[in-house]
């Protein structure tokens, strides 16, 4: 099969021939249709990323047909969460590193790890949900249990967790609001159900967010960083922050009498278990959700994918038809 092929740090992917996945007891092959990029594909190639081994497959969604078959499927990335729905085990991994992934026309996962590709969505837009789907859907839900009608403040539209929290939010009925560092891109926010927002890029952005919305009672950040203190003050009294990332690396001070006067609750929340999957697909299927593609380049171009990735020009998710 061809494949696209990580053989070292800050190197290019090589496009050449790899050796065909194999079934067994427990794990399938699946013929790959589309893939898609996430950040961690970027921070793998750069070198930024634990336990880096070489050559790797890289590409964690996928969607496509199950070999031997004419079912439809898309693949959790999740592998190995362990027995503990709270938080996974030691073992737990994500597909394309250690396993090889899904920049190929075919990738080996294990049996219970496949889902029915939804039937509202081409395999384009169904190999651009489940990492970040998941990642959405379980901040939002599973650790923040959103309720219909609150308030909720989600940060760095744009990006493909961002963006499925945002749409995931407004399905809910909560009254939902983004920040971006453009405002294209908060307009377009606008058009998929936000009701305002705010240019982090400007001095007084969170001012201007508390006069549009007050305070919110859900936070959805993958930022971190010194904005910390700022999304604690924009939080309602027993509100709640999930974080699922930190792009912008640890705040230098946090004041920590906004955290427990206001009974604030810091959550972190990473990928999701099983269950979280399967409710995010229901999810997924009950509101005919769309994820939204922000382009499409073939296998063979993943170079020029990461480019416009690492460049943070898109507006959804970055596939590769296969």
């Amino acid at each position: 099969m061809k494949a696209m092929i990580l053989e070292g740090a800050d190197k290019s992917l090589d496009y050449k021939d790899a050796p065909d996945p194999q079934s067994d007891a427990e794990h399938v092959v699946v013929h790959l249709k589309a893939a898609a990029l996430n950040h961690r594909d970027l921070w793998i190639r750069k070198g930024q990323y634990a336990g880096i081994t070489y050559p790797i497959i890289l590409g964690s969604d996928g969607s496509g047909v199950l070999g031997g078959s004419t079912r439809e499927v898309i693949i959790n990335p999740s592998l190995s969460w362990g027995n503990d729905p709270r938080a996974q085990q030691k073992s737990f991994r994500i597909l394309g590193l250690p396993d090889d992934g899904t920049l190929a026309e075919r990738v080996k996962v294990p049996a219970e790890n496949l889902a029915d590709k939804p039937e509202h969505l081409t395999h384009e837009q169904a190999a651009a949900l489940p990492l970040a789907g998941l990642t959405a859907y379980r901040a939002l839900f599973s650790r923040a249990h959103l309720q219909k009608g609150e308030r909720v403040l989600i940060t760095g539209i744009g990006g493909g967790v961002a963006l499925f929290a945002l749409q995931f939010a407004v399905a809910a009925g909560a009254a939902v609001f983004v920040t971006s560092g453009s405002a294209e891109k908060l307009e377009r926010a606008k058009a998929m159900g936000a009701l305002g927002g705010a240019n982090y890029k400007d001095a007084k952005w969170a001012d201007s967010l508390r006069v549009q919305a007050g305070e919110f009672d859900v936070i959805v950040d993958g930022t971190a960083g010194d904005a910390l203190n700022t999304l604690c003050d924009a939080a309602a009294p027993g509100g709640r922050l999930a974080f699922y990332g930190a792009t912008l690396g640890n705040p230098k001070d946090i004041v920590w009498r906004r955290i427990f006067w206001k009974q604030l609750a810091l959550l972190g929340s990473t990928m999701g278990n099983p269950a979280d999957f399967v409710a995010m697909m229901k999810f997924v299927n009950d509101h005919k959700i769309v994820p939204t593609v922000d382009s499409v380049f073939a296998l063979a171009d993943a170079n020029a994918a990461l480019q416009r990735m690492a460049a943070a020009e898109q507006f959804g998710k970055i596939v590769l038809s296969i």
